[in-house]
């Protein structure tokens, strides 16, 4: 498998979003079958591990703590801060954005203990907290680095403006971003600033949270709990249209003999040398076909056929509702009428 920089790190080009284990969409798998999934990944070689505070708020990084620690020495392990669970008065865990230094500093000590790890290799600010300066976060993640408990670090969906801000109070290593054919900001200014800042893009949901792998035929049999429920692409009025994006894509992925969701990672791939696929999973065989996606060399024909038949345009809904606009700091393309 190909490898990129993050950095200081080598890694696999495709690496392992472990969120799924633990959080997000619908009921999640069991221990087990998630310590099986991370244990096969390791067996394909995959090197990059990523998991945050508030995955499962810390059960996420509970189950990969103990399966990563014997090899430690040949992974990059990701963690985030800056969102986790926080309780309420009546005890029930909420998700809570919290930029703080002191926060950030509580946040980082607790997911060493739940890894079991003395250092985290790549620590990213989960979100922006707006009422905390960039700045001021990223200092106290800086001093964290110097005191040894994490290596390098990273922010996750910002703008260009504010990774350059940050940059400037402390090198940062990564942004971790959602980017994929069906979520093409990147392209807005974070994609360009990464390349002239030196700063590795690593692409999350690279599979547009499902939908370009196709399995997902019927957004309205998504359980309660799923996060992309209240998303407005999956809308009843919306993901019919979406879907209709997938028939060309499907005769591209036959002509190239590869899987939707291999033609779609690769695709992210053929972005810039300095992006990283981050897929998420729970099934051995999806994990498989991500990894195909990292082999697999598209040609200029191919990428153009993409591009076109992706524009941003041509999708139907936003990413996120506004909820989560609010809370992230990207930049964004006007929603198609």
């Amino acid at each position: 498998m190909q490898t990129r920089k993050i950095g200081p790190f080598d890694v696999t080009s495709v690496g392992l979003g472990c969120m799924n284990l633990s959080h997000a969409y619908g009921t999640p798998p069991g221990a087990e079958q998630g310590r099986e999934l991370l244990a096969h990944a390791l067996d394909q070689g995959v090197t990059l591990f990523d998991t945050a505070a508030l995955y499962g708020f810390g059960a996420n990084e509970t189950l990969v703590g103990p399966v990563l620690a014997p090899h430690r020495d040949r992974i990059t392990l990701c963690s985030k801060g800056g969102m986790a669970g926080v309780p309420g008065d009546d005890g029930v865990l909420r998700r809570v954005i919290d930029g703080r230094p002191a926060t950030l500093r509580r946040n980082c000590e607790d997911s060493l203990r739940r890894l079991g790890t003395d250092v985290i290799d790549l620590y990213y600010l989960h979100r922006w907290d707006k009422s905390v300066p960039i700045e001021e976060s990223v200092g106290e993640m800086g001093r964290l680095l110097q005191e040894g408990k994490v290596r390098a670090l990273g922010l996750s969906e910002v703008s260009a403006d504010t990774l350059t801000r940050a940059h400037r109070e402390h090198p940062i290593t990564a942004l971790q971003s959602e980017y994929s054919l069906w979520s093409r900001n990147a392209e807005l200014g974070t994609l360009a600033r990464c390349a002239e800042l030196g700063v590795a893009y690593v692409a999350f949901s690279p599979l547009g949270r499902g939908f370009l792998a196709g399995g997902l035929v019927d957004a309205a049999t998504l359980g309660e709990k799923d996060v992309r429920k209240p998303m407005p692409r999956f809308s009843a009025e919306n993901y019919p249209r979406n879907l209709r994006l997938l028939a060309p894509m499907r005769e591209m992925a036959q002509q190239a003999d590869c899987s939707l969701a291999a033609l779609a990672i690769a695709w992210v791939l053929h972005q810039g040398e300095q992006v990283i696929a981050l897929p998420g999973t729970t099934q051995r065989n999806h994990l498989d076909e991500d990894l195909h996606g990292g082999e697999i060399k598209l040609s200029s024909a191919q990428l153009e056929q993409l591009d076109a038949l992706f524009q941003p345009s041509a999708i139907a809904g936003t990413r996120y509702a506004a909820q989560g606009h609010r809370e992230v700091d990207t930049e964004e393309f006007p929603a198609r009428d």
